[in-house]
């Protein structure tokens, strides 16, 4: 008996009905346009200024309601619904990235009238107007983070090895919850803590450098423990065993099996920590201070951290205002992009360094 076996016509059930790939991009479009239309009406009758972005987050709303409607009159309401879905998160997704974009344009244009070779080799000494740099800034944030990263990382790294591999009962649930209270803990208060601890030894109003360091690692203890406590729980528990039926002692087994398969994801976790805290003005400016003078010893008087800089050059603005402005927009530059630097750091140390899967 023969079969023969016909193409289905495009407009069949079976094909079903599409819209055109273009359709899309023509609504979008055709959806912003009425609504810009839409918002210079009201605004040339009212008097009032025109909202571009009121329009633009109308107009990706129209988009969203008239996509829905002709998918499902045309392709049916299951074809409808992934349309909505896909053109919802789309568009949450362009929404959050409009207040990222804005910052960084406005960081970027406002401060590279001061990004010149004397804002990276000068302080504020003496400096009452325009001119000056933040050379001693930059110093104060790299000597109190890595202070910070000293105390931290052994801390929060021994903590998630005891969690994972040691800790059993109630003194392991109550380290975890202690844990999870520090990571919502809001930053002044690691900053007062800090204070009040040296305080109660040193004296009140005392400011170092080594105090803002230790504001700073209550911040990043939390999250180096999560981070590592993850990348070790992701360590098959297959390779401890190998080691344990080689009769290797568990330490060694930490030392030489889990911690190599994991140190990039813990890596991560350390450079994502320190990215997290590098910024935080409220601690640092209760525990170091701020000075206009270079200063290189934690352990003697005041210390400026760029964080502070900005705060201190924005709210103690003098003649002209705006070389103070000015000063205050590079540092928030240079901070931005120091942070920038240590995610892309991060990023390479776990690409380079995760465990390769394939022969």
């Amino acid at each position: 008996m023969a079969i023969t076996l016909r193409p289905v016509a495009a407009g069949s059930s079976l094909a079903g009905n599409r819209l055109p790939r273009f359709a899309p991009w023509l609504i979008l479009a055709a959806s912003v346009a009425v609504s810009v239309a839409l918002f210079a009406l009201l605004s040339a009758a009212n008097s009032s200024d025109f909202s571009l972005a009121g329009a633009l987050v109308v107009g990706l709303l129209l988009h969203l309601v008239v996509t829905t409607v002709l998918s499902a009159s045309i392709e049916g309401r299951r074809r409808a619904v992934d349309r909505f879905v896909t053109n919802l998160v789309t568009g949450a997704f362009l929404l959050a990235m409009v207040p990222l974009v804005s910052v960084a344009i406005t960081v970027v244009t406002n401060g590279m009238a001061r990004i010149d070779p004397e804002f990276f080799n000068s302080s504020m000494r003496n400096v009452t107007g325009e001119g000056g740099g933040a050379l001693h800034a930059m110093i104060g944030t790299l000597l109190i983070t890595l202070a910070a990263t000293i105390i931290s990382v052994p801390l929060g790294l021994l903590t998630s090895i005891y969690l994972v591999e040691y800790g059993r009962g109630r003194l392991a649930k109550i380290i975890t919850f202690l844990v999870d209270v520090m990571t919502g803990i809001p930053s002044i208060v690691a900053g007062l803590f800090a204070y009040a601890a040296f305080a109660l030894i040193l004296g009140p109003g005392v400011r170092m450098g080594i105090i803002g360091a230790v504001a700073l690692s209550v911040l990043m203890i939390p999250v180096v423990v999560r981070s590592s406590e993850e990348m070790l729980r992701l360590v098959p528990n297959e390779l401890r065993e190998a080691s344990y039926a080689l009769g290797v002692a568990k330490w060694l087994t930490i030392m030489k099996v889990v911690l190599p398969t994991s140190i990039a994801g813990i890596t991560t976790g350390i450079m994502l920590s320190i990215s997290r805290v590098i910024g935080e003005t409220a601690p640092l400016l209760i525990t170091a201070g701020f000075t206009a003078s270079m200063n290189y010893n934690l352990f003697n008087d005041r210390m400026q951290s760029l964080p502070v800089y900005v705060f201190t050059q924005f709210a103690n603005q003098g003649n002209p205002a705006f070389a103070f402005l000015d000063r205050a927009w590079a540092a928030a530059l240079v901070l931005i992009l120091i942070v920038m630097a240590m995610n892309l750091i991060a990023r390479f140390v776990a690409v380079k360094f995760s465990p390769k899967t394939g022969r």
